[in-house]
């Protein structure tokens, strides 16, 4: 690469993983008694049986090989023309035969770890593991209290102390909201510099192009006191590869790919498949379609590096074919979800899905559309759970209250993984012999053993009776959303950031907000 990542040099610092992992104040919130790497206790519900699974690949070998799949990025056809698919330049059409595909696949690792500046904060993807993101991308940001506004930085970095503030939150997606104030061209590095200065966690690069990806990798390097060269072989940073469904990559889209690639970092290849839109409006041509799609990213990840890290993404659902609006938590959706994640496993690959929801409220239509996407993920084998917390009106805008209502409910799918203990002791048999028929086992020491941890300790769910509720005030779910946030954000405090890093940092944003500045002339 010509750019100059060498000039911000090597930033050396003394680890301190320990100082790192202690919550500098206790904010009074319920956190819920997880390990820092969740791992997945259920085995995955599968709807297809093996000859049905098959036969979605098939499918998708057809539109591969014989329909083909739009690139239109020259870099990404001379990849493809080099390993022996048929490219059409003048189309853009490229068909990958599918002993090339396969080959890829042997590449494509079945599970790798992103290690952010704090390393009690790394998380893995594949496997049993299961990691949680924040929203991802919305324009505009709402709450209660002020209403619903465009992005800007303020509540950019709002948002990003909230991530902070909840463990659930293993990870920062693409700009939680977008700082429309800022310049287009460079507004990626003040976003960039809010994720490593408010949060110590994983963040998401933006793959528009490669140097928006590159400035992502650079910027995590220094955040570890390490060089870009040392991340490709010890990867920080991921990004969202969406396919512009139907069967197309734009041309920013697979530099941006490419870049993440050759540098080490990992790839998420995401179809945007929805049903009567995007994708025919069958399930099975819709699957077909992603499978397809899907399939032709992770290709091209391997011909850039071979390894690169690299995850099978799942985005399909229906649209409402009276308006044309999407539709999220729907059965159509959650079967999808399902389904991914079964083709995932076929291919040996990492798997993402999402928290999805059409409604335009924080209410109970936000609540059961999520509830069954976070069903489908989890029990689908998702590794990556995108959007985790915050998304409303179909990814239009970010909702601190929803962010609180998610993150209950994460905690909630947290605990349903967790192993089961079936020993002695768990049993309880001495508190059955303690306790007469007809009695309580409130003080019985079986009870007592456990009382501070026995069951989930909820954020937002109020358990009281009628009288005492309302006599408190009567505040709903959303209402306590509200004042859970703002105690969030009031007891926040940033994690601790090395003053030679930040002042690395600093002059890496100034030097290439100056060159863009410059190119842009």
């Amino acid at each position: 690469m010509a750019e100059d990542h060498e000039s911000h040099a090597r930033v050396r610092v003394r680890r301190r993983g320990d100082d790192h992992a202690r919550r500098p104040r206790d904010s009074g919130l319920a956190q819920g008694n997880f390990p820092a790497i969740l791992k997945r206790s259920l085995k995955p519900v599968e709807p297809l049986n093996p000859e049905q699974l098959d036969a979605v690949h098939r499918a998708s070998i057809t539109i591969l090989e014989d329909i083909g799949i739009e690139f239109m990025g020259a870099k990404a056809r001379a990849a493809f023309a080099k390993a022996g698919a048929k490219v059409d330049d003048g189309t853009g059409i490229v068909r990958i035969p599918e002993a090339l595909i396969s080959e890829a696949l042997k590449t494509a690792p079945r599970s790798f770890a992103l290690t952010p500046r704090n390393p009690a904060r790394r998380i893995e993807l594949g496997g049993d593991a299961l990691a949680f993101s924040l929203v991802a991308g919305p324009p505009t940001v709402e709450d209660r209290v002020n209403g619903r506004r465009p992005g800007n930085l303020e509540d950019y970095r709002r948002l990003i102390q909230l991530a902070q503030s909840f463990d659930i939150i293993h990870l920062i997606g693409n700009q939680p909201t977008a700082p429309q104030e800022l310049p287009a061209q460079s507004r990626h590095l003040d976003c960039y510099l809010a994720n490593v200065t408010y949060s110590d966690k994983v963040y998401h690069c933006t793959a528009i192009g490669a140097e928006r990806a590159l400035d992502g990798i650079d910027m995590a390097a220094i955040a570890r006191g390490l060089t870009r060269e040392d991340l490709v072989t010890d990867p920080s940073c991921i990004t969202i590869i969406s396919v512009n469904s139907p069967r197309r990559f734009d041309e920013a889209m697979s530099d941006g790919l490419m870049a993440m690639a050759e540098w080490g970092q990992a790839s998420v290849i995401t179809p945007f498949t929805l049903m009567g839109a995007m994708a025919p409006v069958s399930l099975a041509a819709a699957l077909a379609q992603q499978n397809a799609e899907a399939l032709a990213g992770i290709t091209l990840t391997q011909l850039t590096r071979p390894g690169a890290p690299v995850v099978y993404g799942a985005f399909t659902s229906n649209v409402d074919l009276r308006s044309g609006a999407p539709a999220f938590g729907t059965a159509e959706n959650a079967r999808a979800t399902l389904i991914g994640g079964q083709l995932a496993r076929r291919y040996n690959l990492p798997y993402r899905a999402s928290n999805a929801s059409a409604s335009n409220a924080v209410d109970a239509q936000a609540a059961y559309e999520s509830e069954m996407s976070l069903w489908s993920s989890v029990l689908g084998g998702a590794n990556l759970v995108y959007h985790g917390a915050g998304w409303m009106e179909g990814g239009l805008t970010a909702s601190f209250e929803k962010i609180v209502l998610d993150v209950e409910m994460l905690h909630l799918m947290a605990g349903l993984v967790q192993p089961f203990d079936i020993s002695d002791a768990e049993l309880g048999l001495d508190a059955q012999r303690e306790v007469a028929p007809g009695g309580h086992f409130f003080g019985a020491q079986h009870t007592l053993a456990r009382y501070q941890t026995a069951f989930h300790k909820p954020l937002i769910a109020d358990w009281r009776s009628y009288p005492n509720w309302a006599a408190d005030g009567g505040h709903d779910a959303t209402a306590r959303a509200t004042a859970i946030w703002q105690q969030a954000l009031n007891a926040y405090v940033a994690p601790q950031l090395d003053p030679g890093i930040k002042e690395a940092l600093d002059a890496f944003v100034m030097k290439r907000k100056e060159e863009r500045r410059t190119a842009q002339d």
